[in-house]
């Protein structure tokens, strides 16, 4: 892939556009000195006995709309980026004009957000025009992962339980929306012993949420769970300082049954949630965190 983003590719597209312009006005400048035939200005082709194929030069008004469209061009490549290597005497970008479009979407959206800002989590789930804009946040920019109703799929958390890896406050999932999240399993094989240590180890994971397991693997697995416990804690409840999922409640979020734990066991596994700050305000982050925060407390948010 990086030899279709290499800087030569400029130069090629810089130096093809302006080729292409010098031939529009060579073709220009041949067509426009093109006289009329001292003869019947025939090519020779004859159609149903009587229609003929004359070689007269192009319309005067034609020219001028090919003159015309190499002007524009030329004038346009000197106002814009068209030539890769030049930033143009406008000095526009795609970046530049998103950014201010953001800017004043966010400058007239200031007064709305701005009521919200100082609510709570539980003041704003009872406010119906809050979590309308909430749940249209969620949709332009966690459905892609999480699914529209926000119940997740494999590898993506499920939002609608109350099963948190780092963390279900407001202000948790603030920090989550705001900074992103990056939660990796190294491979642990070889730090439990490896071989069939790797199987008991899955048999007492089960074990840990009453799945259906090998009670003798189990047992053979449990003092060699101890390389696990640093993140999981002895007890398997997991930690949400690190991420760490609970493994007692039967929330399996990259697969279940004992292939699946072999698996990550072996290989590990890295998932990361993408930083919103530069995308979303503090103030929308407000938002979107508490109409998040309340997926998972339907009835709390109904007794308010």
């Amino acid at each position: 892939m990086s030899d279709f983003i290499h800087s030569g590719w400029a130069f090629y597209v810089a130096v093809l556009t302006v080729l292409s312009v010098v031939a529009c006005l060579v073709l220009l400048i041949i067509a426009s000195r093109r006289k009329v035939m001292a003869s019947d200005n025939s090519t020779g082709h004859v159609w149903d006995e009587d229609l003929r194929e004359l070689n007269n030069p192009l319309p005067r008004w034609w020219m001028g709309l090919f003159v015309l469209t190499v002007i524009f061009a030329v004038v346009y490549l000197a106002l814009y980026p068209g030539l890769a290597v030049v930033d143009g005497s406008l000095k526009w970008t795609s970046t530049g004009q998103y950014e201010a479009e953001q800017t004043r979407a966010r400058e007239a959206m200031a007064p709305l957000y701005a009521k919200y800002a100082a609510m709570s989590a539980e003041e704003l789930a009872q406010d119906d025009d809050a979590m309308g804009i909430g749940q249209r946040l969620f949709i332009n920019n966690c459905a892609q992962c999480h699914g529209s109703d926000a119940r997740g799929s494999r590898g993506f958390p499920n939002l609608a339980d109350d099963d948190w890896l780092w963390g279900g406050d407001h202000d948790a999932i603030k920090t989550t929306i705001t900074e992103g999240r990056m939660g990796v399993m190294p491979p642990m094989a070889d730090a439990i012993g490896g071989g069939e240590n790797v199987r008991n180890v899955a048999h007492y994971v089960l074990s840990l949420s009453d799945s259906p397991h090998n009670p003798v693997f189990a047992q053979l697995g449990r003092e060699h769970f101890a390389a696990c416990a640093a993140c999981h804690g002895e007890d398997g409840k997991g930690m949400q300082a690190l991420g760490a999922p609970n493994l007692t409640d039967r929330i399996w979020l990259h697969g279940w049954g004992e292939q699946a734990i072999v698996t990550r066991v072996n290989e590990g596994i890295t998932n990361a949630m993408p930083a919103q700050a530069r995308l979303l305000t503090p103030e929308q982050i407000h938002v979107l965190a508490a109409y998040v925060w309340q997926l998972s407390r339907p009835t709390a948010v109904a007794a308010n």
